[in-house]
Order: C-alpha cells, then structure tokens, then sequence
C-alpha cells in the first residue's frame, strides 16, 4: 500500500507534518488553517489559544439535515529516539512507508491525531460530497490534558451529533473515556558543598508507551525505577546524596528512560556489589513486559555541590513509597482499566524538582481518592503538592442514533462494529460537558505504537476510514431531507 499524495487526506497529512505542531506549538499549523478557510471561502473562527473552528453549509438539498460536529486535535507528542537528531519546534517529519504502513524516521509519527485533521481538510475541500452541515473544530493541546478544548463554550457548539476523528480501527468506536488530572509535586532545590565522588544512574531500554491504553500492561516506568534502585542501595548502607534527577518527556508516556546524578562517598565497586541485586530483581520483574531494560553505573565528571541530604531524602522517599501505574480494573467491562497514575516527567528547572503525575479514573470520586493521596504523601515526605480540578469522562449512553448509522454503514462494507471503552481521556468527555444530550461516537484509522518513536499508521485502514467518514455523512445527510 502506497502513501498517495493524489488522495487529499494523504495530502493533506504530508503537508501538516512539515509543520512543527507539538503541544503548545501549534500556532504555526493553526493559522495554515486559517488561510486554508480563507482560500475556500468558508467561515471560520480562530480562538486565543489557537482552537479552530470552520463551518461548511450543507451540500445542495441537505440544507434541512440537522448538523454534524466533526473533531480532531492537531497537536503531536514529540517523542524521539536517543539518537535522533530532530528539531521538533523546527524541523519537518521524515516519513516513509514500510510495509504498508507510514512511519517518521527516528520520530513519533503524529498519527494521533493528524489523521482526523487531514479528513477534515480533505471533507472541507470536495464540492462533491453529500453532507449535513459540518462544524469542523481543530483543537489545540490535547496531549497535555485536553487544554484547548477546554477553552471551548457551549456557544461554540451548532449541533448534537458528534464525530471525533481521534478514534481507532475503523469498524470500532469508543463509547465511553476516563477522565484525568495533572498533579505536580515540588521540592525546592537546597544545594550544599559535598566532598563524595559523583556518580551517575542511568536506566533505558524501557518499551514505553500510552499511559492509558499501555498502563495495563504494567511496562517499568523509568523515573520509579531509578528511585527504586537508590533509595534501595540507602536501605543497604550506601551513602547517597542526590545532585540532579530528571526522566520522560511527557506526563502521558510511560517514561522510558532516566538519569539521577547523586554524590556517594562509597566507591563505585561497593555501589555496583549493593545494586546489582536490585536490578538483577527489576531484571526478573520486567523480563516479560521489558526484555531490554538496562541500569547502568558510571563515575562521572566531579560536582562541588549537591542536593543537602535532607532534600534528598524527601524526594527518594517519595519515589519509593508512591503508588504508581495501574491500579483498578472494571468488574462490568471486561480489559478496562478503570483507575492509574503515571509519573510521565520528573523535571530540574534548576530552582526546583518537579514530579508530573498523570492520574486517570472513570469515576471522578476515585480520580480526586488518588489526587488527594498523592497529596498527602507530598506533605507526610516534605514536599508540596498542586492539586488541579481536571477534566470529566465520557460516561457510556446505551442508546445512540448515531452510532445505529456507523453500524450500519460498517455492515455494508462486511464490517461489524465494534464498540470499546478507553481508560484514556478524550475531548468527548469535555465536549459533552458542554452539551449533555449531545450524541457521540470516534472514527479513525489503525495506528499503532503512538506516543513513542514506534508510532505507525495502516495506509489500507487510512483510506478505508475516510471512505466509512464520508459514506456516513452522506446518510446523515438524507436522514432528514
């Protein structure tokens, strides 16, 4: 299966990877699709945070079909392999295609969700559709907690059915999402004159992955693991000061690899004797889920000063003792996660330490239990502890008009639709806050891996989806006229 430019959702994906457009970066993709409104003489708002909203009136005769919401984020994770040289504020995405399947060299791949933004333009282009009238929204800043959708009024919303273009498999649909929160857990950094060696503890080889449709999986989480392997050798005797610590690159990845830079008056042979039990342990423990998982050891370049012992201890303690990854499943659905928490980042801005916690639960009850435990734990440990309201799920409606219209598009093409729930947050939840009664189903191709450098799409389920997408809304548009 090619990557054919002639096909307009092809087109389009190729041309919005060339445009840097990770999370809070997407000023520059925003206003192309500005002008891209202009140029088609369509109507269109852009907001202060740089969400987008373009209108299109119905094909001819389809004036009385009520209105179709269509929806995509356009914002990437930019994650990258260790070697890769890539600018991502800067530098267009390499793809190529390998065995019917489109990738980014070295790179995430932007998938989630440029997908959905490419058949929104490619929709939005062609006269020759038959559709209701269409409410296009591009959202900003969903892979870092749904942000720009949140900025979205009820006002903004000009009808009832639904599509968000941020789904998976073609003949599946979501039905229902978890809702999340951001927690952030601080230390200012006391630094202090030290006389030890320095050393430096670097952990890799982790697999990785979505801290929601991957948590289950219960892949190590580099930061965790790193604390794990210090705070253990302390246990044992050994003397271990913390200079700096920092590993993942976003809140919604499993971490998979970290570095914490520590003082130590013990040699480096007695650090690696009272270790390697501990990562011989991790070793068995991951074998399954992280055949490649390595924790390396080295003495490196000497520091004057360190975290003051206290500090230190305050945050080893709390990587030791906090409660991380997967947590709950659901009695009723079988596979759903129901409750995690994700140490994605742990951040040195050079005045402080900062822990970014992901916390996911489809109950809001059990979303504010987990929060509000990691708060106190920050105060039992001495740190401080931020506490956001967060953004709700999407609980599951048993009835749907819409998706009745899915299914039955899916079975002229000998498809069965599937529906599914995800422990990730989606902007539907966000978005029927804002309209309750407001019906909903998620459409898109097979991508795999996303959120990490493996990320992939199926060129066959890219064309096959849009097709699906515009079949639907040609029935939509003759519900009613």
């Amino acid at each position: 299966m090619d990557f054919d430019l002639n096909k307009r959702w092809c087109w389009y994906f190729k041309k919005l990877s060339e445009i840097p457009h990770g999370s809070r970066n997407e000023k520059a993709l925003s206003d192309a699709i500005c002008r891209f409104a202009e140029e088609h003489h369509l109507p269109y708002r852009q907001d202060h945070v740089y969400n987008v909203i373009i209108d299109k009136p119905a094909s001819p005769g389809c004036e009385s079909a009520e209105p179709v919401i269509l929806q995509a984020h356009i914002d990437m994770v930019c994650e990258k392999n260790r070697d890769s040289h890539h600018q991502f504020e800067t530098d267009p995405l390499d793809l190529y295609v390998e065995d019917g399947w489109l990738r980014a060299r070295g790179t995430t791949l932007g998938a989630d969700d440029g997908t959905g933004v490419a058949y929104m333009l490619a929709i939005l282009e062609d006269n020759t559709l038959k559709h209701p009238p269409l409410e296009c929204i591009f959202t900003v800043m969903e892979e870092i907690g749904l942000l720009g959708a949140m900025e979205l009024k009820a006002s903004d919303l000009h009808g009832h059915q639904y599509i968000s273009l941020d789904g998976g498999g073609v003949s599946e649909t979501t039905v229902s999402s978890a809702g999340s929160m951001i927690v952030t857990i601080r230390q200012k950094k006391e630094m202090v004159k030290c006389a030890g060696k320095t050393c430096q503890l670097s952990v890799g080889g982790l697999l990785g992955g979505h801290s929601a449709n991957a948590i289950h999986l219960e892949r190590g989480n580099a930061n965790i693991i790193a604390g794990r392997i210090l705070k253990e050798a302390q246990l044992k005797g050994c003397d271990i000061v913390l200079s700096s610590l920092s590993g993942g690159m976003k809140e919604n990845a499993i971490p998979r690899e970290a570095v914490f830079v520590f003082q130590s008056s013990n040699t480096l042979e007695e650090l690696n004797e009272v270790m390697r039990q501990t990562i011989q342990d991790i070793t068995r423990e991951l074998s399954a889920s992280d055949p490649g998982f390595r924790a390396v050891l080295t003495e490196t370049e000497q520091r004057e000063t360190a975290l003051s012992k206290e500090v230190s201890d305050r945050l080893l303690n709390y990587l030791f003792l906090m409660t991380h990854g997967y947590l709950h499943h659901s009695m009723a659905i079988e596979g759903l996660t129901t409750a995690s928490l994700n140490l994605g980042i742990i951040t040195d801005t050079g005045e402080e330490i900062i822990f970014t916690v992901m916390v996911r639960s489809d109950t809001d009850s059990r979303r504010r239990l987990i929060a509000q435990k990691l708060r106190l734990l920050a105060e039992l440990t001495g740190l401080e502890a931020d506490v956001p309201e967060g953004y709700p799920g999407w609980p599951y409606a048993p009835e749907s008009r819409l998706r009745e219209y899915y299914r039955r598009v899916c079975g002229r093409h000998g498809l069965v639709l599937k529906e599914r729930c995800t422990h990730g947050g989606l902007e539907c939840g966000v978005i029927r806050g804002l309209d309750p009664e407001m019906d909903i189903i998620t459409l898109g191709p097979v991508a795999e891996d996303i959120h990490s450098p493996s990320e992939r799409l199926e060129l066959s389920s890219f064309d096959k989806a849009y097709q699906i997408l515009t079949e639907l809304l040609e029935d939509l548009a003759s519900a009613n006229t």
